[in-house]
């Protein structure tokens, strides 16, 4: 079963935030959670807070353990940017964004089937679809 928790609107860049999303994607919940403690960086906070949330969500929701989850995915998106300014010289105007991210955090437990189904066998010997350009001799036209 999967589970999710969206937090949105951090104050923090998407690229900062990615940085530290890739460190515990696919990782057990418990042990991410483990190694985002023991980081200094901003975005480990973050993270760790959608995490904990997360595994709230299944347990309180869902009634599943927090040793069997599994993060399935991480994603970071980019918000909206707060506009400042500051003036400069010559009467000209400094332009400041504060940047935001959304960051979406899925847990699976592994006690679904949607593993089995994902995992059916590809067709390999599809043959590529052949289209024709079709000219105005063809349509009639000059």
């Amino acid at each position: 079963m999967k589970v999710a928790a969206n937090i949105k609107y951090l104050k923090i860049s998407a690229q900062k935030l990615r940085a530290g999303a890739d460190l515990v994607r696919g990782q057990r919940a418990i042990d991410a959670q483990v190694l985002l403690l023991n980081m200094p960086q901003k975005s480990a906070r973050m993270i760790s807070a959608g995490l904990k949330s997360a595994i709230a969500n299944a347990e309180n929701n869902y009634s599943l353990n927090s040793a069997t989850l599994q993060i399935s995915e991480i994603r970071v998106d980019q918000g909206p940017k707060l506009k400042r300014g500051r003036p400069r010289a010559r009467g000209a105007f400094g332009r400041i964004e504060h940047p935001m991210a959304h960051l979406r955090i899925t847990l699976d437990s592994g006690t679904n089937d949607t593993k089995a189904e994902a995992k059916a066998p590809v067709k390999t010997d599809a043959k590529p679809k052949v289209t024709t350009k079709i000219t105005n001799k063809k349509r009639g036209l000059k």
